[in-house]
């Protein structure tokens, strides 16, 4: 049945672009012609390029899926769950039940295998089982095969019609009449023809252009949202890598944190900047790429849609006012531009399936993280280790910034010395001043504040009502324990502090991977859709193009040869009558 529905669908698109076999009157006597017939060598041509492309059609057709399915990868089907969760590098009870707890390991794990489980002619044309992975050379081989099918037409393109112009060339030389007396009915049948591929053209050409620029805005808010995401995560590092550095110069009374905490502040700011920069670097160089990438294609697709639209129109018009030797030399550069187009038509197919395979990849490192994979050239998570010391170090600079404040107002503001000990002599009096609550015990875990401490909140606005009037020399002339010195340096302490305790959890998301998850899942939800359906306008407005402008060519030929056919006819009826 299959193969009886392919020939018959074949057989009328070939009396399609051979209307001429409908032409020959049976009354008149063809003249005899010196060379192999451009009919004959249009034949040997169009059958097995379009045998070709119908055979692609139908075999689509038989998966149940779109037009192009077959381009992309089959999906392997009868697997159980072992085969399964070999692929995607999981255990079967994970791949059925979700990741256990130690997934986390350093070893690669494959993305997307069940995807891009292809044909890998690097390999002997083995299933690649290697999952996704842009690094690949072999992954890059088996996406790229999908797009043979197209490339194998624009070599038969390019060589068979070659030879075609060559055949014609040589039977235009060696004769010097039409092949034949043709009738009205076979000329306008190739003109309602040639009309007919003039539009699908156009409309291809119309997809096209509104596919790509779908496409280009649809990657761009993508690749836009990916560098914003990387942005706040390294401006949240560099955030508290500041705080961090700022707390190793406060100092109340001239009392700092203890040097071996300040060598420990050096130590883990030179971690921070470390990490931020190779996670901004690789980001800003993967975007730039990308955008690089984009910008090409788009304009390699507003080019191409809009030559083969004005190839269209121009032989269309061409044909019709008979300006021949203009339409040998366009049908000459249409014959390497629709190779051209063939070709481009089989990248933008394989740039649709890595966009497919990347969606899907995400989606499975959603629902399946694991560290070192693939997707960390897109978005890598934050170094465990140095996130754990970051948020480590937070803690003991909080907590001796703590007891810093907690020391001068112990030792010295809430004193009453006398004036013979003018380095903690400031005339204090009035009532004590609170201490300031330290989140965290001398182990740094969490302590709960005790009765008449302040917090890190409300710290400063209690402080400001023991802040007294000083003199010059910094003496109290007014009730109060607090310089106007003093008072600004404990705020500073305290504002560094805050920023720590608070700031410092929200790294959690980074120890996890909570971020990059979050951002892969709003990518995929949000952006894949579109990538997947704006990319396969674009290949499929490619492909129309290219066959529409492909037949257009060769029924530009046969309409010359038709016309001069039946002007030929014409003139010999008259001859006839005259006698």
């Amino acid at each position: 049945m299959m193969a009886t529905t392919e020939l018959s669908f074949f057989n009328l698109l070939f009396a399609t672009v051979n209307p001429l076999a409908l032409s020959v009157r049976a009354n008149h006597k063809p003249v005899e012609s010196s060379g192999l017939s451009l009919t004959m060598a249009l034949k040997l041509f169009l059958v097995p390029t379009l045998f070709l492309l119908v055979s692609s059609a139908f075999a689509s057709s038989s998966h149940g899926d779109s037009l192009f399915r077959p381009f992309e990868a089959p999906s392997p089907t009868g697997w159980d769950w072992e085969s399964k969760a070999k692929l995607l590098g999981t255990t079967a009870r994970e791949y059925v039940i979700g990741p256990s707890t130690d997934l986390f390991e350093n070893s690669m794990s494959a993305l997307a295998a069940q995807r891009t489980y292809r044909r890998d002619p690097l390999d002997g044309f083995k299933r690649y089982t290697e999952g996704w992975n842009l690094k690949d050379h072999h992954y890059w081989a088996s996406v790229g095969f999908t797009a043979a099918p197209l490339l194998v037409i624009a070599a038969m393109w390019f060589l068979g019609f070659g030879v075609c112009l060559l055949v014609m060339v040589c039977c235009s030389c060696s004769r010097k009449q039409p092949d034949g007396q043709k009738s009205a009915a076979a000329y306008q049948l190739s003109l309602i023809f040639l009309v007919i591929f003039g539009i699908a053209s156009i409309i291809g050409c119309l997809v096209l252009y509104t596919g790509q620029g779908r496409f280009h805005r649809t990657t761009s808010g993508a690749l836009e949202y990916v560098v914003n995401q990387a942005d706040l995560t390294v401006g949240k590092l560099k955030g508290v890598s500041d705080i961090i550095a700022q707390a190793k110069q406060v100092g109340v009374d001239k009392v700092f944190v203890p040097p071996s905490v300040q060598t420990d502040i050096d130590q883990i700011e030179a971690k921070i900047d470390s990490s931020t920069s190779a996670l901004a670097g690789q980001t800003v160089e993967n975007s730039d790429d990308m955008r690089h990438l984009l910008d090409s294609v788009r304009l390699a697709l507003i080019l191409t849609a809009a030559v083969m639209l004005s190839l269209t129109l121009t032989g269309l018009l061409l044909s019709v006012i008979r300006m021949q030797f203009l339409l040998y030399i366009l049908v000459i550069v249409g014959w390497l531009l629709v190779s051209g187009s063939f070709i481009l038509s089989g990248t933008f197919l394989v740039l649709h399936n890595v966009a497919g395979d990347t969606c899907v990849a995400m989606d499975e490192w959603v629902q399946y993280p694991s560290a070192h994979t693939a997707l960390d050239e897109i978005l890598p998570c934050m170094d465990d280790v140095t996130v754990q010391e970051t948020q480590q170090r937070s803690k003991e600079v909080t907590y001796q910034l703590a007891e810093v404040v907690n020391q001068v107002i112990t030792n010295v503001s809430n004193l009453n010395f006398s004036p013979n000990f003018p380095t903690m002599y400031i005339n204090q009096s009035g009532p004590p001043v609170p201490i300031l609550c330290n989140p965290f015990h001398s182990d740094l875990t969490d302590r709960a504040c005790s009765s008449g401490e302040v917090d890190l909140n409300n710290a400063r606005e209690v402080w400001r009502g023991f802040v007294c009037q000083a003199s010059a020399t910094g003496i109290c002339m007014t009730t109060g324990r607090l310089t106007p010195s003093f008072y600004d340096q404990m705020s500073s302490a305290v504002n560094a502090s805050y920023g720590l305790y608070y700031d410092t959890p929200s790294l959690t998301d980074l120890q996890d991977c909570t971020f990059v998850r979050q951002t892969f899942s709003e990518v995929h939800a949000k952006y894949c859709p579109g990538l997947q359906r704006y990319s396969k306008w674009v290949y499929v407005g490619l492909v129309i193009v290219s066959v529409s402008v492909m037949l257009s060519l060769i029924l530009c030929l046969l309409y010359r040869r038709e016309h001069d056919g039946y002007v030929y006819t014409k003139e010999f009826e008259e001859h006839k009558h005259s006698q």
